[in-house]
C-alpha cells in the first residue's frame, strides 16, 4: 500500500524520543503499584522475577527492531504480523495488540489514581477517568507535543528514582547487609519455583512498554539507528532500576506490609527519607510516580491509536479511523482508545488488568518472532531491515516457546480470555474484512519456495518503504551519480536504441556483455519492473560480479517513442530515462539507490531543471544535494595549476571528501589512485558539505564558495 503524502505521519521523533516513549511505557505499574502484589506471589524472588523478566524481553525487542526498520510503519505489531502472517493473524494482532496497550496503560490510571488519593481524597475511578481525558486531547494535539510532554516525565522521573536508590541503597547498607539477607531475603522463593514462573509472567508487564515504540516507527527519523539504540538503552535502564529498586522495596518492608500495597514506593520511602523536613520524601516519591504513571498512559494512548489507524488504513476498520485530523495525527482512533481506557479503569480490578496485560503482550511478543522467522525464510529481496537481530533463528525460537510457556503459567482466566480474543479477531476478519482486504502476507513466499503461492504485493510495498526511508549513511548513491555516464538525445528516439547506448556505456566498467545488459532490461520493462511516471523510467537489473553500482542517465528533450507494450506513462512524455546496473550480492543497496533516484523523480522541479541543464555536470547535480558536490577545473595560471601532473593518491584532500569523476576531452574516468591529473581535466568532487567548502576556500580562485554557486560549485 503506497501512501500519499498527505496520509503519512511526520517524522519528528529521535533517539531521545525513541528513549523516552519506551522508557516511560514501563516506568509506572511495574514499579510504583506492582511490586506489592507480585511479593505476594514469589516473595523476596520477585527481585529476581523482575530480573528474568528483563532477560526473557530480549527476543521481543531484537525482533521488534528488526522488523520497524524493515517496515516502518504505524501499526506496529499489527503492521508486521499481517505482512509477515497475512491479514487473518493481522487482525488477530491488532485488536489483540490495541487491547493489550489500552489494558496496560489502564492499569498506569489506576496507579496514578492511588498516588494522587494519598493528598487528594477523590476515588481513585474517577481521578483515573478524568486524566484519561487529559491525554486523549495532549495526543489529539500533535506527535511532537506529545513525546515533548513525555521527555520532561521522563527526566524527571529518573531524577527521582535515582535519588530514590541511593537513598535506598545507603539505608539498606546501614541496616547490614547479612542481616538484611537472613531477616527479609530468607526464605527466598518461598513458594518455590513454580511461584517465582508464574511471578515473571506477572510482572511481564513491566516491561511490555519496550516495544510500544514500534507503533510509531512511522514518525522516527532516522529509525535504522534510534530504534534499535533507543531500545537498548531503555531496557538497560529499566531493568537495573527494578532490580535495586525493588530489592530496596523488599529489604525495607515487612512481608505484611508489602503484600497487596498499591503505593509500595512511597511507603518503602517512608523507611529512609525521615531525614528530609515534613512530607518532602513522600512528595519527591509521589511526584515520581506522576510522571511515571503520566507518561505511560501518555505513551500508550500516542501507540494504541496507531494501531487502529494502522488497521484502518488496510481495510480491517472502518476508514475514519485512518483520517487525520487538523494536527495531523488520527482523532477518532485517539477518541477511541481513550474512551476504551475509561471503561477499563470503571469495570476490571487492578490484579485482573495486570494480568490481562500481560497476557495479551505475551502473545504478541510470540507473534513478533513468528515474524521475523517468516520474514527471513521468505527470502524477499525488498525485506532490507536496517538492523537485523543477532541469534537467528534460536532466539527467536527460544522466545516464542518462552513467551507462550509463560502465558500458561498466569492462569485460566487470562489464557481464556486471551482464546476469546483470538475467536474475535478471526471472526472480525472473516464476517467483515475479508471481502475487501486483497493482499496476503510473506508466508506466501515461504510457500511459494515449496510450490506453492506468494503475493507480489508485499514486495511492492516493501520497496514504496525503501523508497520512503531514503538512503543509508554507507549507500554510495552520490558517487554512482557522480560517475554516471551521459546520454544527450536531441532528437526523438526508440527506447531500445537508447538501451542499446546505454547497455554498451555499462558494458565498458561491467564483466558482462552489451548484448546481456540489452536482454536483461528489455526483460524488466516487459515483466513490469520499470517505474514510469512524472516523465521519467528506471531501467534496472542486476547481474553477478558486480562490486558496486553504475548508472546511466539518458535525456531526451523530444521525448521517448515507446515499443514496449505493458509501460503505461500517466500521460507525460518520458523524458528521462536512467538505466541501473548492480550486482546481486546486496539487493538492499540496489533498492535503495533506485528509492532515491525514485523520490528525485518525484519532485516538482525535477523534469524543469533536468531539462535546464547546460552540461552533464548539471544534468548529474540535479540529482545530487547541492552542498555535496562541486566541480574542480584544472586551470592553468590558477590555483589548481599545482595539481597537474600528480597521481590523485599524491593529493592531500580535505577529510570526507572523495574524487568521483573526471572530464578530459569529452570523456569520462573514473578516477584510480594512479590517475594522473592533467591541465584541462574537470574533477566532479563529492564528499560533506563542510569539507566541500574547506576546498572550495583551499582552491578560492578557481571555485565560487559552494553555498553561493547554484546546485553546484563550477569552475
Amino acid at each position: 500500500m503506497r501512501l500519499r503524502k498527505s496520509q503519512r505521519l511526520k517524522k519528528e521523533l529521535g533517539l531521545f524520543d525513541v528513549f523516552a516513549i519506551s522508557t516511560g511505557a514501563m516506568f509506572s505499574s511495574g514499579f510504583f503499584l506492582l511490586p506489592g502484589l507480585a511479593a505476594a506471589k514469589a516473595g523476596p524472588a520477585v527481585v529476581l522475577a523482575y530480573l528474568l523478566a528483563g532477560i526473557l524481553i530480549i527476543p521481543a525487542m531484537l525482533s521488534a527492531a528488526e522488523l520497524s526498520t524493515a517496515m516502518p510503519r504505524a501499526g506496529g505489531a499489527y503492521y508486521f504480523v499481517d505482512r509477515s502472517l497475512g491479514p487473518q493473524m493481522g487482525a488477530l494482532a491488532g485488536f489483540g495488540t490495541w487491547l493489550a496497550l489500552v489494558f496496560k496503560s489502564a492499569f498506569a490510571l489506576i496507579g496514578m489514581g492511588a498516588y494522587l488519593a494519598l493528598f487528594v481524597h477523590l476515588p481513585i475511578e474517577p481521578l483515573a477517568v478524568g486524566l484519561t481525558l487529559m491525554f486523549v486531547a495532549l495526543n489529539v494535539v500533535g506527535a511532537k507535543e506529545t513525546t515533548g510532554f513525555q521527555k520532561v516525565l521522563v527526566f524527571v522521573l529518573i531524577a527521582v528514582l535515582a535519588f530514590f536508590l541511593i537513598q535506598g541503597l545507603a539505608a539498606v547498607a546501614s541496616m547490614g547487609p547479612s542481616r538484611v539477607a537472613r531477616e527479609q531475603f530468607t526464605p527466598f522463593a518461598p513458594f518455590g519455583l513454580t511461584g517465582l514462573v508464574a511471578t515473571v509472567g506477572f510482572v511481564f508487564v513491566s516491561y511490555a512498554g519496550l516495544t510500544k515504540v514500534a507503533s510509531v516507527s512511522e514518525e522516527v527519523s532516522k529509525p535504522d539507528r534510534n530504534i534499535p539504540l533507543g531500545m537498548l538503552l531503555s531496557l538497560a535502564v529499566t531493568t537495573v532500576i527494578y532490580v535495586l529498586g525493588v530489592m530496596i522495596i523488599v529489604a525495607v518492608l515487612e512481608p505484611e506490609a508489602l503484600h497487596g500495597d498499591l503505593t509500595p514506593v512511597a511507603t518503602a520511602a517512608q523507611a529512609f527519607f525521615g531525614w528530609l523536613p515534613g512530607a518532602t520524601g513522600i512528595v519527591l516519591i509521589v511526584i515520581a510516580a506522576i510522571a511515571a504513571f503520566a507518561s505511560t498512559a501518555n505513551a500508550g494512548v500516542m501507540a494504541a491509536s496507531r494501531y487502529l489507524l494502522a488497521m484502518a488504513r488496510d481495510r480491517l476498520l472502518w476508514g475514519a479511523f485512518a483520517r487525520l485530523g487538523r494536527f495531523h495525527t488520527p482523532t477518532l482512533a485517539v477518541l477511541a482508545t481513550g474512551a476504551a481506557m475509561a471503561l477499563i479503569v470503571i469495570v476490571i480490578d487492578p490484579e485482573g488488568v495486570a494480568k490481562l496485560a500481560s497476557a495479551f503482550q505475551l502473545l504478541m511478543f510470540a507473534l513478533l518472532n513468528i515474524a521475523v522467522v517468516v520474514m527471513r525464510e521468505s527470502h524477499i529481496e525488498s525485506y532490507d531491515p536496517g538492523y537485523r537481530s543477532f541469534g537467528y533463528p534460536w532466539v527467536h525460537l527460544a522466545g516464542i516457546l518462552v513467551y507462550l510457556g509463560l502465558i500458561v503459567m498466569l492462569g485460566w482466566w487470562p489464557i481464556v480470555f486471551t482464546a476469546g480474543v483470538v475467536v474475535v479477531g478471526l471472526a472480525w476478519y472473516v464476517f467483515y474484512a475479508r471481502s475487501s482486504v486483497v493482499r496476503s502476507g510473506a508466508i506466501y513466499h515461504v510457500f511459494e519456495r515449496l510450490g506453492r503461492q506468494r503475493f507480489v504485493g508485499l514486495d511492492h510495498e516493501l520497496r514504496e518503504i525503501i523508497r520512503e526511508k531514503g538512503l543509508r549513511d554507507e549507500d554510495p548513491f552520490d558517487e554512482v551519480v557522480a560517475r554516471a555516464y551521459v546520454l544527450d538525445v536531441p532528437d526523438r528516439e526508440r527506447l531500445t536504441t537508447l538501451i542499446r547506448q546505454a547497455s554498451a556505456r555499462l558494458h565498458s566498467r561491467l564483466p558482462v556483455t552489451g548484448e546481456q545488459l540489452v536482454k536483461q532490461f528489455i526483460a524488466g520493462l516487459e515483466g513490469g519492473l520499470t517505474p514510469v511516471a512524472h516523465g521519467a523510467a528506471l531501467l534496472h537489473t542486476r547481474v553477478p560480479g558486480v562490486p558496486t553500482s553504475e548508472l546511466v542517465l539518458g535525456r531526451a528533450p523530444r521525448g521517448v517513442e515507446w515499443d514496449a507494450t505493458a509501460v503505461a506513462t500517466d500521460g507525460m512524455p518520458v523524458q528521462a530515462v536512467f538505466f541501473l546496473v548492480s550486482g546481486q550480492d546486496n539487493p538492499g543497496w540496489h533498492l535503495r539507490i533506485l528509492g532515491a533516484l525514485a523520490g528525485r523523480i518525484e519532485e516538482d522541479d525535477f523534469i524543469p531543471s533536468w531539462l535546464e541543464a547546460e552540461n552533464d555536470e548539471a544534468l548529474r547535480a540535479t540529482l545530487l544535494r547541492g552542498d555535496r558536490v562541486l566541480t574542480l577545473a584544472i586551470q592553468r595560471d590558477g590555483a589548481t595549476e599545482a595539481l597537474a601532473g600528480h597521481a590523485l593518491r599524491e593529493i592531500t584532500l580535505p577529510p570526507g571528501i572523495l574524487v568521483a569523476l573526471i572530464r578530459r576531452h569529452g570523456d569520462s574516468i573514473v578516477p584510480r589512485g594512479s590517475t594522473v591529473l592533467r591541465a584541462g581535466d574537470r574533477l566532479t568532487v563529492i564528499g560533506e558539505p563542510e569539507s566541500l567548502r574547506r576546498l572550495a576556500r583551499q582552491y578560492a580562485d578557481a571555485i565560487p564558495p559552494v553555498e553561493e554557486s547554484g546546485p553546484e560549485g563550477v569552475a
